[in-house]
């Protein structure tokens, strides 16, 4: 296993672990490697420093403690951003490429107010934001792990 920094297109870095340079290439390359800031599939490696071990200390015990609280809460994260997943598909409406316009629809009083998912523009994502209109971005996680 290897871990990266990572960084999307906005600028947010976060870490993953890959079970090798290949696997990242094939993943990110897919679109399978998501900012949890921002949902942005656009990611790079950033810029990052060798582990080197101070003289006389183990160089693996610590380090594979806090690697393997790090996957724990990696694990642990992804579960619970797969369960948002599911209740949003359960509970809202899908519209696509039209979430802009329908959520203005539901803000301005022009349907009856309900839930709804989609995918939005950066650029109209700020507008609704300006407009006043209450969305959320959130990490749309692979179902499952495979």
């Amino acid at each position: 296993m290897i871990k990266y920094d990572l960084k999307c297109e906005n600028a947010h870095v976060f870490e993953a672990w890959f079970k090798n340079g290949a696997t990242f290439d094939e993943q990110a390359g897919a679109g399978d490697v998501i900012c949890a800031v921002c949902g942005s599939t656009t990611i790079v490696k950033a810029p990052m420093a060798p582990s080197v071990p101070r003289k006389g200390k183990s160089p693996r015990s610590e380090r594979d403690r806090i690697a393997g609280k790090e996957v724990n809460q990696a694990a642990m994260a992804m579960a619970a951003f797969r369960e948002i997943r599911k209740v949003v598909e359960e509970s809202c409406d899908y519209v696509g490429p039209r979430f802009a316009e329908e959520a203005r629809k539901i803000h301005y009083g022009e349907v009856e107010h309900h839930g709804i998912y989609g995918e939005a523009t950066a650029e109209e994502s700020r507008e609704l934001h300006e407009e006043g209109v209450k969305i959320a971005q959130i990490p749309w996680v692979p179902i499952s792990d495979a």
